[in-house]
């Protein structure tokens, strides 16, 4: 009987236990990625690799005229997309909603964007940045 009790418990207490949600890596990001929807003149790469570190610049002929490096971090148990390079200190988004091909990342406080999301669709990255009613889409191919 007392070993029947100790199962019991056992399998009660365990399943009270809350889970922590599963996050997904997103690995569709790794390679090398050039953006067919930029301005004419402009030409703009993302690069990802295994670490999940990425790079982001465009280039008008020779110059660099924009540049971001991208990063995953934990904090807290909570996963966050870290932006460096674009203000004077870094930028987190927390990681809001995933797919095994998708992710959003949010900061509401953040001037613009707001939201991030990156999504594959049809071979191609795509990216889309938006605050309020203002959106820039992203579109990549990988190189």
């Amino acid at each position: 009987m007392k070993l029947l009790f100790i199962v019991f418990s056992f399998l009660l207490i365990t399943s009270c236990q809350k889970e922590k949600p599963s996050t997904l890596i997103p690995n569709f990001l790794v390679g090398d990625w050039i953006r067919v929807n930029e301005e004419e003149g402009n030409t703009t790469y993302e690069s990802w690799n295994t670490n999940l570190k990425g790079l982001g610049y465009t280039l008008k002929e020779n110059d660099t005229i924009f540049k971001e490096k991208l990063s995953f971090i934990t904090v807290k148990d909570t996963l966050f997309l870290k932006v460096e390079g674009v203000n004077d200190t870094a930028t987190l988004f927390k990681l809001t909603q995933q797919t095994d091909s998708s992710f959003v990342c949010e900061n509401p406080k953040n001037e613009f964007p707001k939201t991030i999301q990156y999504y594959l669709e049809n071979k191609q990255l795509k990216a889309i940045v938006s605050a309020n009613n203002f959106k820039i889409e992203f579109i990549f191919d990988k190189l």
